[in-house]
């Protein structure tokens, strides 16, 4: 039996590309531990430095029967090594991106949907209240801050004096202040 510890790089490496696993087996037995320490001065983490160590001999393995090694197989290593180091960095900070991303969106979503529905809320009381109000002042009051009518254009279209218009939309005002600010306050201490 042939002792594969004797062979070159290069017959080891002719050897893996023919699928020859005692041939894998002989270059892992060779690399594994100068790669692994080569991973641990780049990524300074020891489980980082093993896994992209396995997964470059995983790789070798997988494309023995495709891959091109244009120089020695040990340079051809250690740029895996560094390769994957590239590519763990970019997971990671993807990976960063993503949650800083994430956490900022629920951040701000949580607030705005919070904010988007008390709004909602508040305009129906507020819409609910104004239908209350007696007929004429909500006419007049929905005249002046829905349609945006002047004083003046109000008693002109009801045929009302501007003094009139101005007691109605006021005395809503006050009944509407009253009302709301009841409400208000129950939101407040409902929302401690």
């Amino acid at each position: 039996m042939t002792s594969y510890q004797s062979f070159t790089d290069f017959e080891l490496t002719t050897l893996l590309k023919k699928g020859d696993l005692v041939a894998y087996s002989e270059i892992y037995k060779r690399f594994q531990g100068l790669l692994y320490l080569y991973a641990c001065k780049i990524v300074k983490n020891n489980d980082d430095a093993e896994d992209i160590v396995q997964e470059v001999f995983l790789y070798l393995w997988d494309k023995r029967f495709s891959i091109t090694i244009n120089s020695s197989i040990s340079v051809y290593l250690y740029k895996a090594v560094q390769y994957k180091f590239m590519n763990l960095l970019d997971h990671k900070k993807v990976r960063t991106d993503y949650k800083d991303s994430l956490n900022q969106f629920i951040d701000q979503g949580e607030y705005i949907t919070d904010h988007y529905i008390r709004h909602k809320e508040f305009s129906k009381i507020i819409e609910k209240e104004i239908a209350a109000l007696p007929d004429k002042m909500r006419e007049v009051f929905e005249l002046s801050r829905k349609t945006n009518l002047s004083r003046k254009e109000i008693a002109e279209k009801l045929g009302l004096s501007e003094k009139t218009v101005k007691n109605q939309i006021t005395n809503a005002l006050k009944i509407l202040r009253s009302r709301l600010s009841l409400f208000a306050f129950l939101m407040l201490l409902l929302n401690k």
